[in-house]
């Protein structure tokens, strides 16, 4: 069966015993989207992240990856196939540089990390491609620091070079700017917004003014169900996402941002 979408979700659903987490849930992640998923705490945002990157498993429904089912594939195997993601908090190692973080990551992904004696000054096309990475996300200026010494902002900018080095189809940020600035956060959503257009995203954000600034699509989800889905406009308009989500004042004032 083809879909037609770079990743399509039908009839997804996930029980925790009496608790129904995910109800038949569809999700449709266009070639090249750039897409926000919404909803009031407790929705379900992460566990559905968790279902589509094989960190649980659906209690019925599909997940397809392009033409691929991959309902039933580990994370790792969805990983390699151009799936990959991001985490609401930091998994760094804080003593590497980010120049050593990248480069570990695109051995592991060119299955070089077996010949971990080698030194990267060695690796001359590895360390091109971190430093390339670094550069893209406006780390390159602290390519020698330690990750401890990172602002917020820089770290969750990191995660995301760590993210492109497994070259992704797919991207999908569980609240990339959780915990960062407000100044910071505005610069990683730019980065975001300037990604390769191969690359779709998909992601979690509280945040509606960066929502409706960089979003073309935005997915509501409430109670485990998608409840509405469209362009900004439309979903602010929407009258039960006002009702449920957003606030009528604050909706108001988001249909005059981005039309999609």
């Amino acid at each position: 069966m083809r879909t037609g979408a770079a990743l399509h979700a039908e009839g997804l659903s996930l029980r925790f015993g009496a608790l129904q987490a995910i109800r038949g849930l569809g999700l449709r992640i266009e070639a090249g989207a750039r897409q926000a998923l919404i909803g009031p705490n407790g929705a379900g945002k992460t566990t559905l992240i968790n279902l589509l990157t094989g960190v649980l498993r659906p209690s019925s429904g599909s997940i397809r990856l392009g033409d691929q089912d991959i309902t039933r594939l580990r994370c790792d195997a969805r990983a390699r196939l151009g799936l990959v993601r991001t985490f609401q908090i930091n998994s760094l190692f804080p003593s590497l540089t980010p120049l050593q973080s990248v480069a570990l990551a695109i051995c592991e992904r060119e299955g070089l990390c077996s010949a971990w004696w080698r030194p990267l000054r060695r690796c001359t096309e590895v360390h091109d491609e971190a430093h390339a990475l670094l550069r893209r996300l406006h780390l390159d200026d602290v390519a020698g620091r330690r990750v401890r010494e990172l602002a917020y902002g820089k770290q969750r900018l990191l995660e995301i070079a760590l993210a492109l080095a497994a070259r992704p189809r797919i991207l999908l940020l569980d609240e990339p700017a959780a915990g960062v600035p407000g100044g910071e956060s505005a610069e990683l959503f730019d980065v975001i917004d300037g990604l390769p257009a191969d690359i779709s995203v998909l992601f979690i954000e509280h945040d509606m003014d960066l929502v409706f600034r960089f979003a073309r699509r935005i997915s509501v989800l409430v109670a485990g169900s998608i409840v509405a889905e469209g362009e900004p406009r439309r979903i602010a308009e929407d009258p039960l996402v006002r009702e449920v989500y957003l606030g009528k004042s604050r909706a108001g004032a988001a249909a005059g941002g981005r039309d999609g």
